[in-house]
């Protein structure tokens, strides 16, 4: 009897033991689930961005909705994980300081952008500590964004909207196809330097084929119509910059070319796609994107603008609007449209 009793007991013991391993098993399997339980509860990272617009137009509203569909694609949703301050100066000098003093003294953002080189401009000048990044500036080096644009270093990079070679390929252009182009008139606001750089730029390359630039100064958008009809019968053809108070007023341009059967280039997509014939460019929304994904690599992986090198356009293409051909009196030939190299985007019918 002691004999069966001892044996029962042990093996009562055993079972206790199994038992307890069993229970310490579990517990473990408890212990992972809650972590992911708690990890899925975790509130999910929220930013904030800022961005200032010194003013609206096609161009530059397309490059926001390119930074901000880059974001998206990267996880990074307004109405979701993301808040967007968004400012437009609408062009007025005073608006635009004041918006950067506002930007800037918001402790919240995790990052500001500004869309033009004024914008730019007035935020680097009072935004020290938070990730700056700009978009659609022709010169940084000029505009003193950047000391350099393979190691911008400071708080502040971005991407230039524009490449020089585009100007010379243009101008490349209008000598081999359009031989009576002998003077073009440029309406230029010459308070804005990154209308001056291109327009001196535009001087350089039309020199080359013996073509003249004639420029019509403006001071605001109110004057560029006035502008455009003062250069009528003094030039063979019109071309803007990216010159933010001339684009803005650009409708008067193209009416003007139309009504007086003068060539009109520009020096970005949205404008020939407005009525302007020709450029050599890219799309704004694709620069915007790349901002945006500057901005992404910055927010999730904690990369430091200084080390972002400043990046231009490397998609040049030739642009055509062949309705704006024949509203201004061009006969565009199958060797012109032969400059194109994308033609079903870049030949607007």
């Amino acid at each position: 009897m002691k004999k069966k009793f001892w044996m029962s007991l042990m093996m009562v013991a055993s079972m206790i033991v199994a038992a307890g391993c069993g229970n310490n098993s579990s517990t473990g399997t408890e212990s992972e689930g809650s972590g992911t339980t708690a990890g899925e509860g975790t509130a999910e990272k929220s930013y904030r961005i800022a961005i200032s617009q010194i003013v609206e137009h096609p161009s530059l509203d397309a490059t926001r909705e390119g930074f901000i569909a880059a974001l998206k694609e990267a996880g990074i949703e307004e109405n979701k994980n993301l808040t967007i301050d968004y400012n437009n100066a609408q062009g007025d000098s005073t608006n635009n300081l004041s918006i950067a003093q506002k930007i800037a003294g918001d402790s919240k953002n995790d990052l500001v952008l500004g869309i033009a080189t004024p914008s730019a401009l007035a935020l680097a000048q009072q935004v020290k500590e938070k990730p700056l990044l700009f978009a659609a500036v022709t010169d940084p080096l000029g505009a003193k964004l950047v000391s350099d644009m393979d190691k911008p270093g400071g708080n502040v990079t971005g991407a230039s909207d524009t490449n020089p070679e585009a100007i010379v390929q243009l101008a490349d252009f209008i000598a081999k196809y359009m031989t009576d182009i002998k003077t073009v008139g440029l309406v230029i606001n010459e308070g804005e330097p990154n209308a001056v750089v291109m327009a001196d730029n535009a001087e350089k390359a039309l020199a080359t084929h013996g073509i003249k630039l004639v420029k019509a100064p403006v001071t605001n958008t109110s004057e560029v119509k006035q502008a455009t009809d003062s250069l009528v019968g003094k030039v063979d053809a019109f071309y803007i910059t990216l010159d933010n108070s001339v684009v803005s007023a650009v409708d008067t341009i193209i009416q003007t070319a139309n009504s007086n059967k003068i060539p009109f280039f520009s020096s970005d997509r949205d404008t020939v796609e407005k009525g302007a014939f020709a450029t050599v460019g890219f799309k704004y929304y694709d620069h915007g994107y790349q901002v945006g994904e500057m901005a992404a690599d910055i927010l999730k992986n904690g990369t430091k603008p200084g080390d972002m090198k400043v990046t231009v356009p490397d998609k040049l293409d030739l642009i055509l609007n062949l309705k704006a051909a024949e509203a201004q009196g061009i006969t565009v030939t199958d060797e012109m449209k032969a400059e194109v190299q994308d033609q079903d985007n870049n030949i607007i019918q």
